[in-house]
């Protein structure tokens, strides 16, 4: 990127922390459109890959507890946008790794010289007996702000788009349960605000100088309660459901529940429901005062919009994007090879072009399911869910098109080179560390190898039990597996 003349074109030069999650990887291209110049933070960049604003963006690898690289992203910059906030504790509490992060960034940004940070966090009254999850999304906004910079704190609840985590969830639940069973809290009030009117918020909010050092709370057209969001979006769909009231259902029961029923693990569920007992609705006229030409859309047209979006495969990003989601907040391994490494490697040579091979192989999961044993994946998917993983239940964010950090059912996208390679890091319960990639080599004008190959990295002698005891299996689900989808290709050659 040429920062130098982009910023002569803008007035302002922003950082976008939080890129590979939900509403940063949203916001990046929005505000490019509008002229600015924008660098991207992110600990990993190989996951930026297959972004289509990646070659108009600065990118720098810096991590929030590290003070020295959060010198290096916000040096230059203007206005800093904050999106990071963890959903479930690995170790320390949660809330205090959120207020370590918040007040390195602060301190960070004013030595830097930072005009301003825009931050977004959670709606609910701080009087009130809050959960842990909306209590650090306002201690963060605090954290910053102490700093002694202007901060604009958005507050907001439930977000409704494609693939974002709450609206994944209602979806599920109403698309799968006729007769659903409802704690106390679905019958809270609640203010649900689609992400078109987020990210209107989030990129005109530059432009007011007056929103600086405001906390100011948006919600959409419509209050109601989480029951009435699952029965309007019945309505929309054209789905009849019923809603039955329990005296008593704990958050962590229904985080389990929702962990069955929907793509979302019961570590990230528990943490929405808990703060779902609380009223999160706007109390104040700000954001109408401010942006008096924003006019928030209502509920039902919300959610028109993200089943149009689903329905056409044009889906931004996703909840399972963020690797914190199922990985904690540790750095994506690199495969290596090294000693005591496990690998299952075959190959067969098939009658079609590379890019065919490669678009063969980056289709394969989600609604389209595994060239062989499905049964067997279904199963697989079952057993992880016992034992509290992702499961298959997370499908893909696209049918055809995949990036560095998707999620494909149990797997995460690890790495890609178009019309050559595909990795894939298992994300199930296992002893170990597995990888399954797929290689697409040219032979010559006509033929193409396919390379499947199999990692597996056992963690001490209960990953080496695993790894002989399912070998046996292993062996026909993956000969079955390159065979059928070199057939496929074959044909559709």
């Amino acid at each position: 990127m040429n920062t130098t003349t982009d910023q002569a074109n803008s007035t302002y030069y922003c950082l976008v922390t939080g890129v590979t999650g939900y509403i940063g990887g949203r916001l990046v291209p929005r505000l490019l459109d509008k002229g600015f110049s924008v660098r991207v933070m992110t600990r990993d960049a190989s996951r930026l890959q297959g972004r289509t604003w990646l070659d108009r963006v600065d990118v720098v690898e810096a991590d929030v507890f590290d003070y020295e690289s959060l010198q290096r992203a916000l040096k230059d910059i203007d206005v800093a946008y904050y999106f990071i906030h963890s959903m479930a504790g690995h170790g320390e509490s949660f809330s205090q790794k959120d207020i370590s992060a918040a007040r390195n960034f602060g301190e960070a940004a004013k030595k830097c010289g930072i005009k301003r940070i825009i931050y977004l966090g959670g709606l609910g009254d701080p009087r009130t007996d809050l959960s842990e999850h909306l209590r650090s999304r306002q201690q963060t906004g605090d954290i910053l702000r102490e700093s002694s910079l202007p901060v604009t704190e958005f507050r907001a609840a439930v977000v409704v788009g494609s693939g974002s985590q709450s609206f994944e969830m209602i979806r599920y639940l109403v698309e799968r349960v006729p007769l659903m069973v409802c704690p106390s809290w679905v019958f809270s009030k609640i203010q649900p605000i689609a992400i078109r009117d987020i990210l209107l918020y989030l990129t005109k909010t530059i432009d007011k100088p007056e929103t600086a050092g405001k906390i100011i709370e948006i919600g959409g057209a419509d209050v109601m309660t989480y029951g009435d969001m699952m029965t309007r979006y019945a309505k929309v769909r054209g789905l009849k459901r019923w809603l039955i009231p329990v005296p008593v259902l704990t958050p962590r029961l229904s985080s389990y529940w929702i962990h069955w029923v929907t793509p979302i693990p019961s570590s990230l569920a528990r943490p929405l429901i808990e703060g779902l007992r609380n009223d999160v609705i706007v109390k104040t006229d700000t954001a109408r005062k401010l942006f008096p030409e924003i006019d928030p859309i209502n509920y039902e047209t919300a959610v028109q919009l993200a089943l149009n979006r689903m329905d056409s495969d044009d889906v931004e990003t996703s909840w399972s994007d963020a690797l914190i989601n199922t990985q904690g907040d540790s750095k994506p391994v690199i495969l290596e090879t090294k000693e005591g490494l496990h690998i299952e490697r075959r190959q067969l040579t098939v009658q079609a072009t590379p890019n065919e091979v490669y678009s063969a192989f980056c289709s394969l999961g989600g609604k389209k399911g595994w060239p062989a044993w499905s049964w067997a994946w279904k199963i697989r998917g079952i057993l992880d869910r016992m034992m509290g993983g992702v499961g298959l239940r997370r499908g893909r964010r696209d049918a055809l098109k995949l990036r560095v950090g998707d999620a494909v059912d149990f797997w995460r996208v690890e790495a890609i080179k178009p019309g050559q390679l595909l990795r894939l890091r298992a994300e199930m319960k296992i002893p170990g560390r597995a990888w399954l990639e797929f290689q697409a080599k040219p032979l010559n004008g006509k033929s193409t190898r396919l390379i499947q190959t199999a990692y597996f990295d056992p963690h001490g002698l209960t990953g080496l039990l695993y790894w002989y005891s399912l070998y046996p299996f292993h062996g026909f689900i993956f000969s079955s597996m390159i065979e059928n989808l070199a057939k496929e290709i074959e044909s559709n050659h």
